[in-house]
C-alpha cells in the first residue's frame, strides 16, 4: 500500500530534515565498528552543544522520550526516596506515575492546565523537604503548550537536591541552558524540534547526578536502562551492553548537524517567528488560545476549537483533504482542543500558510 506524504503539524513527530532522510540511506555498520563508534562519539558531542552543557555523560538512549524519562528516574531514585514533581499537564502526571513505580514518595506542586508552575513554589517545597532526591519539572508541557520557567531553579545547586527537567519538546526549539540553569539531569526526544523520526532519547547528567548513580545502595530496577552499564559502552571502556539502533543514530547525527549549521539562536528565532504568526492568526478563525500569555510555547500551540466545531471530523477532513496532521487534546482538553506543532523542519512560514489556508476553507 503506497503511503501518503503528510505535513506533520501535530505534537510530534515532525517532518524530518532532508539531511536526516538522506542519512537513512547510509550503508549499515556494526554497533562495535570503529567507524560507528566514532560517529556515536561525535553525536554525543553535538548533543552537548545543543543541550548547552559540558556533561561527560551525554548520550542518546535507545527508545523515545519516555525511555529517557524512565532512564532518569530508575537511575536517580531508590525505593523510599522523596521527590518533588511539578504538575500542570499530562507529562508532569506521567513523571509522578514513574516515580511511584520506582517506590518513591512524592510531593506534587501543581498549577491549573494552561498555566505555568511558579518556580518559587517548587523551591519552597524543597525547603520544606530538604532530603528530597530531586525536583522534577517539564520545561515544555506538550499537553498544554505551556513553558515552565527553569532558570530560577538553579538555586537548587546550593542544596543536596538535584534538578531533573523534561526537555522533550523544548530541545532545539526554545532556549535551553543545561549548565547555565543548574540542570542535573535532562531527557529529550528526537521527533520534535530536532527534526528526526522517533526512536532515540537524548539524555545528559551532571557530575552531581553521576555521583548519585555511582553511590546508590541498590541496583537500578531496569537492566536495559542502567546508565552505569550503558555508560561503559559509550565511554572509553566500550563494553557491549545492547545493540545500538545504528540507523537512528546516523539520523540523529545528521539532524543535530542541521540544527548546528543553522545555529541555535537562529533556530530558536525561526520557531518563535512562525509560532507567533500562528498564534496571532488562529483567533481570527474562531480558535481560542489556551496557554497563559507570556508562557506560550512557539513550537506547540494549544487552542480551543471554534464553537460547534467537531474535533475528530475536522481533523479527519484536514488530514484526508489537505494531508495535514494536527493533534487532538489530551486529558482535560480531550475533544475540545487541538495541539498544533511547528517543530524542526516543519517550523516554516509555508507550514503556517498551508495550514491557515486549509482551515479557512474547512471552516468557511
Amino acid at each position: 500500500m503506497p503511503l501518503t506524504d503528510r505535513l506533520l503539524l501535530g505534537p510530534g513527530p515532525s517532518n524530518p530534515y532532508p539531511e536526516v532522510a538522506a542519512a537513512f540511506a547510509r550503508p549499515l555498520l556494526g554497533h562495535l565498528d570503529p567507524e560507528f563508534l566514532a560517529l556515536l562519539d561525535e553525536t554525543s558531542a553535538r548533543l552537548r552543544t545543543v543541550f548547552r552543557t559540558e556533561n561527560e555523560l551525554t548520550l542518546p538512549v535507545s527508545g523515545t522520550g519516555s525511555a529517557g524519562m524512565e532512564a532518569c528516574f530508575v537511575n536517580l531514585v531508590e525505593p523510599g526516596d522523596h521527590v518533588i514533581i511539578g504538575v500542570n499537564g499530562v507529562f508532569g502526571e506521567r513523571m509522578c506515575e514513574v516515580a511511584r513505580r520506582c517506590g518513591a514518595a512524592l510531593t506534587r506542586v501543581e498549577a491549573p492546565w494552561g498555566r505555568a508552575i511558579d518556580p518559587e513554589a517548587l523551591l519552597a517545597a524543597q525547603r520544606s523537604r530538604p532530603d528530597s532526591r530531586f525536583v522534577a519539572v517539564v520545561h515544555a508541557e506538550t499537553s498544554t503548550g505551556v513553558e515552565n520557567s527553569i532558570a530560577p531553579l538553579a538555586a537548587l545547586q546550593e542544596t543536596d537536591t538535584l534538578l531533573l527537567v523534561d526537555t522533550v519538546t523544548s530541545l532545539g526549539g526554545i532556549p535551553l541552558e543545561v549548565d547555565g540553569w543548574g540542570i542535573d539531569a535532562a531527557y529529550s526526544g528526537t521527533q520534535k524540534c530536532l527534526g528526526v523520526p522517533p526512536g532515540l532519547s537524548p539524555v545528559t547528567f551532571s557530575a552531581r547526578a553521576v555521583d548519585r548513580i555511582r553511590t546508590r545502595d541498590t541496583r537500578p530496577q531496569s537492566w536495559y536502562l542502567d546508565l552505569g552499564l550503558i555508560g561503559d559502552y559509550v565511554g572509553a571502556a566500550r563494553k557491549y551492553h545492547h545493540t545500538a539502533p545504528i540507523a537512528m543514530i546516523f539520523a540523529l547525527h545528521a539532524g543535530l548537524g542541521a540544527v548546528l549549521d543553522e545555529g541555535l539562536p537562529a533556530g530558536w528565532a525561526r520557531h518563535r517567528a512562525v509560532g507567533d504568526r500562528l498564534q496571532r492568526s488562529l483567533p481570527e478563525l474562531g480558535f481560542r488560545l489556551l496557554a497563559e500569555e507570556g508562557h506560550r510555547l512557539p513550537q506547540l500551540t494549544s487552542v480551543a476549537l471554534p464553537p460547534g466545531a467537531d474535533d475528530a471530523g475536522l481533523r479527519k477532513a484536514l488530514l484526508e483533504g489537505s494531508g495535514i496532521e494536527v493533534g487532538g487534546g489530551l486529558g482535560e482538553y480531550a475533544g475540545i482542543a487541538w495541539r498544533i506543532g511547528l517543530m524542526g523542519h516543519s517550523a516554516r512560514e509555508r507550514s503556517v500558510t498551508t495550514l491557515l489556508g486549509a482551515l479557512g476553507e474547512l471552516l468557511n
